[in-house]
């Protein structure tokens, strides 16, 4: 569906017709940034915005340069979650069952991605995009930035969020979030696990730039490696994971970059990684 859609913008570029990205794609140093850039909406995900972070995600994957991404937003909001005006009972049931799986495929596109995704708040996230949050690898939010699932204000339970949001959060955080709607700190958020770190917001650039200077500096293809097992050893019980994690950390050291890794440790010098498998 995501190669369709873009087939169909190259087809409206072609006849004329003037296109806005929603979100937009930058590199520097080795660190991607998507950029959510709807504030007339709240930067809500609709389709067409989740459309535009999954193809940004998935299209720039595979640069040998890229080492993480950042999922940054204009303006106050991070994301409003799903654009209600394409819930209405007008649209039909197909079209509302499109809008979350398209969710669904970005959650899933941001989890496969080989390098680690990084959401930046600085203000709202709320419902989808509370979500989006409690799906990146990592978040770095402002403290004043706030967390919410209030869809059941709205007559919709943040159902799907709250797969997320579960299963970064204890239980009871999770339970009062969705049942109550009530939004929570960035400080809130933090001793609940919903994100990483919380800065002032003069300095939330430097710190997210210092994550990922750090990440920048490790083997790609050991990164890569790592977060694949990450996400699949969860599934998993113990035992599972760690005989998984035995065979994974030997194919590790059978590598390029981890035979250079344990040889620079020895000869006590700075590691020069090939990123190569």
């Amino acid at each position: 569906m995501l190669a369709r859609y873009g087939n169909f913008l190259k087809q409206l570029h072609c006849a004329g017709v003037s296109l806005r990205y929603l979100s937009t794609y930058t590199c520097k140093d080795g660190v991607g940034t998507i950029l959510l850039d709807n504030e007339k909406t709240r930067n809500s995900l609709s389709l067409e915005m989740m459309n535009s972070i999954q193809r940004n995600i998935v299209e720039n994957q595979h640069d040998s340069e890229l080492r993480c991404i950042v999922l940054a937003a204009k303006g106050r909001v991070f994301s409003a979650g799903h654009n209600l005006k394409e819930l209405t009972a007008e649209r039909g049931s197909e079209h509302h069952k499109q809008v979350f799986h398209k969710c669904s495929e970005l959650i899933s596109a941001i989890h496969s991605a080989p390098v680690p995704v990084i959401a930046k708040v600085d203000g709202l996230a709320a419902a989808a995009g509370c979500q989006l949050v409690a799906s990146c690898d990592m978040a770095v939010c402002s403290d004043s930035s706030t967390f919410s699932t209030p869809g059941a204000s709205f007559g919709i339970f943040c159902s799907t969020p709250g797969i997320a949001v579960v299963r970064a959060v204890p239980r009871m955080r999770a339970a009062y979030m969705l049942f109550t709607g009530l939004p929570i700190t960035a400080h809130e958020a933090l001793q609940a696990g919903l994100v990483s770190k919380v800065v002032p917001q003069d300095v939330l650039n430097e710190e997210v730039s210092k994550i990922c200077k750090a990440i920048a500096s490790k083997s790609r293809t050991v990164i890569t490696l790592g977060k694949t097992f990450f996400y699949k050893q969860i599934s998993l019980d113990v035992g599972a994971a760690y005989e998984l994690g035995e065979q994974i950390m030997v194919d590790n050291l059978a590598t390029v970059d981890g035979r250079e890794g344990i040889k620079s440790f020895v000869e006590k010098r700075s590691p020069k990684w090939t990123h190569r498998e």
